[in-house]
């Protein structure tokens, strides 16, 4: 695979990767995590991205990586043949609203014109 082909398949859908970043973290903040946090937050550019072949469609599919300082994959975006992605991102603080519950990721997943967030949730026992 060339660095060229991995650069057009990351720049198709940097505007699409962009809104689901901006998504996920609208779904940070919606749960009340502050805005200036010390979490980190998903940026499209900051993710590690490569080009894989779906083994069923045959199709090329860009993932990217997101890791930490420690260099611990902290969470991913995949793209596929069909339009389709999904993304999850590693939130893995208690929430800061109901302590009775652990945010252990933000998940989007769905279609350039349908994207969809949710909370992945833990519940701490009392």
């Amino acid at each position: 695979m060339s660095n060229e082909l991995l650069a057009e398949h990351v720049a198709a859908r940097r505007a699409f990767g962009e809104i689901v970043c901006q998504r996920m973290t609208e779904n940070i903040v919606k749960l009340g995590f502050p805005v200036q946090t010390e979490l980190s937050l998903p940026k499209f550019d900051s993710a590690e991205f490569s080009l894989v072949t779906d083994p069923f469609t045959q199709t090329q599919d860009l993932v990217g990586y997101w890791y930490s300082a420690g260099k611990q994959r902290i969470g991913q975006i995949k793209f596929h043949g069909d339009g389709s992605f999904y993304a999850e991102y590693d939130v893995v603080q208690p929430h800061p609203t109901k302590k009775q519950w652990f945010v252990e990721a933000i998940n989007a997943w769905g279609q350039q014109d349908n994207i969809k967030t949710d909370a992945k949730l833990l519940d701490i026992p009392q």
